[in-house]
């Protein structure tokens, strides 16, 4: 079995399995060793490390993961890959390949099975089609998760990193910032794969805070809150909270709660940053709750007595 990573062996490996792209899998495989290297070298992966890969493809990443991690586990949706990976992995015994969709896979219950509890770290060149999803179920599930290293389209490895004010900042933006430090290492054009994709990528890597840098009362409602305010980029921030579903919040409220924090009232979610959020999303959350809890039939007879007393 040549070793992959080049256009040769590559080739020769997809011309004995008479391998078909998909193209609902996003499927493009890296065929320049040095840019495979910097992958690894990013990721810092070391004999002690356990690497969740996702999407090992025929295996070319995996190969070089192997030679370096302690052990990997490759999570491979495409049913056709799994024979093509028996073989081109079959040099290691480290290796552990799962036939699986990973936003099914519980990967908290995985670490505890493959690797004891500890964290992983995840490598991955994703499909360009479902790096959100596949990126957000990483940060979601709270998994043993230290590092993140990953390829991407360069536009949304761009939009990882951006910041307050800029076209490319918004929802995906603030999500990998509440959760992790988002660096582009290295950039990989698309004459680096087979088949070419139409756009460049990047290799970001996302170091994993140990705690958040905004402490919020309700983390489920602070991506509620940033989701709504980027859904209608056009609006104001009050329009686009009041109108959104699943969002229990007025425009009335939504104007106090920013006059509360001394924001205009006429500023858009673009303009915010992650801070700015977890402030509002504290203030619209207590909101919320108070709709949700029934009132108190006491309560509404001493509010009643009060009154008339009062009269």
């Amino acid at each position: 079995m040549p070793k992959l990573g080049t256009a040769a062996g590559t080739l020769e490996v997809l011309r004995k399995y008479d391998f078909h792209f998909q193209k609902k899998y996003g499927q493009n495989f890296l065929i320049d060793p040095n840019k495979l290297e910097a992958i690894v070298e990013a990721a810092g992966v070391g004999e002690e490390d356990c690497v969740l890969e996702i999407g090992p493809g025929i295996g070319t990443l995996t190969q070089y993961l192997a030679e370096r991690a302690g052990s990997v586990i490759a999570v491979e949706i495409d049913q056709a890959l799994i024979p093509i990976l028996s073989d081109t992995l079959s040099e290691y015994p480290n290796v552990t390949v799962i036939n699986e969709d990973i936003l099914k896979v519980d990967i908290a219950r995985l670490s505890r099975e493959k690797n004891a509890g500890r964290p992983f770290k995840v490598v991955a060149n994703l499909p360009y089609y479902i790096t959100t999803p596949i990126i957000m179920k990483l940060f979601e599930s709270h998994a043993p998760i230290d590092l993140i290293t990953i390829m991407v389209q360069t536009e949304v490895a761009e939009r990882m990193q951006e910041g307050p004010g800029s076209r490319e900042y918004g929802a995906l933006s603030l999500a990998v910032q509440y959760y992790s430090r988002p660096e582009i290492v290295a950039h990989v054009p698309a004459g680096c794969f087979i088949p070419a994709p139409k756009v460049g990528s990047s290799v970001i890597r996302l170091t994993r805070y140990e705690e958040p840098p905004v402490t919020v009362k309700d983390e489920a409602f602070l991506f509620r809150l940033i989701r709504a305010s980027f859904n209608q980029r056009r609006k104001t921030l009050i329009n686009g909270l009041g109108n959104a579903e699943g969002l229990a919040v007025t425009k009335a409220e939504a104007a106090q709660a920013l006059r509360t924090l001394g924001i205009p009232e006429n500023i858009r979610g673009e303009a915010l940053s992650l801070e700015q959020f977890a402030r509002l999303s504290d203030l619209l959350c207590q909101k919320e709750a108070e709709k949700k809890i029934p009132a108190d039939p006491q309560t509404k007879k001493n509010t009643r007595i009060d009154r008339q007393e009062d009269e």
